[in-house]
């Protein structure tokens, strides 16, 4: 599993990330709410080697993951979907997937079948420039890549973020499906409640860069959790 314990971090003076402690088990989705500038997209930095923590730890199957940067993590199973999707607009589909080959041996530097039964928009786009893709299809596009990797773990920032309802439903497929079928663990940060609830099957919450909440998805229905995520 991946843990996280006790992570502080820092933006020069300002702390983003307060005594964080958070688990996401391999065959489960575990997701983490808040508000915006609540933290989450720190913590996911943190975890992925964006940005390195003032104190704290974290480790994947008991491996120490501080100080190496992300592409050290990348070869450690580490997949990361960021916010905002970041393709790369003048590459073709395919050379964007293409960019996941590089944490992989040379005998693994090949697309996975999967990602087009669970992305056909992606087989039939593959000499389209990423920047002429839609968002929903960008964000298909960025999860694709981040499979090309062969992750252990999917690291996924905010991805209903700006997406029709039709596509939200497509990535939630996917994601459900990762899980049953690879048994990969999964960390989802997401503002969209619903999203959660029917995927989860363990949230946080956090709110001013601490967690002041956890349990299982259907706690999110509790008068506590929604006090944390109400505007």
């Amino acid at each position: 599993m991946l843990t996280v314990e006790n992570a502080n971090l820092h933006y020069g003076a300002a702390q983003a990330l307060r005594g964080i402690s958070i688990k996401a088990e391999m065959g489960k989705i575990t997701c983490v709410l808040g508000r915006n500038g609540v933290g989450k997209s720190s913590l996911l930095r943190a975890v992925t080697g964006q940005h390195l923590l003032s104190a704290g730890t974290v480790s994947f199957n008991d491996v120490a993951l501080n100080g190496l940067p992300p592409y050290a993590r990348a070869k450690q199973g580490i997949g990361y979907v960021p916010q905002g999707r970041e393709i790369f607009p003048l590459l073709t589909v395919k050379e964007n997937l293409e960019t996941g080959f590089a944490p992989l041996g040379r005998r693994d530097r090949n697309i996975p079948d999967d990602i087009f039964s669970l992305f056909p928009v992606l087989k039939s786009m593959l000499s389209r420039r990423g920047g002429d893709l839609s968002g929903g299809q960008q964000q298909q596009l960025a999860i694709g890549r981040a499979m090309v990797t062969r992750p252990k773990i999917l690291v996924l920032d905010e991805p209903t973020e700006g997406i029709q309802p039709s596509i939200i439903k497509d990535i939630g497929r996917a994601i459900r499906y990762l899980r049953d079928s690879t048994g990969m663990a999964i960390l989802l940060v997401e503002q969209y409640l619903d999203f959660c609830r029917e995927l989860a099957d363990y949230v946080y919450i956090m709110d001013r860069g601490e967690i002041v909440h956890e349990g299982l998805a259907e706690t999110l229905d509790t008068p506590e959790a929604r006090r944390h995520l109400t505007v």
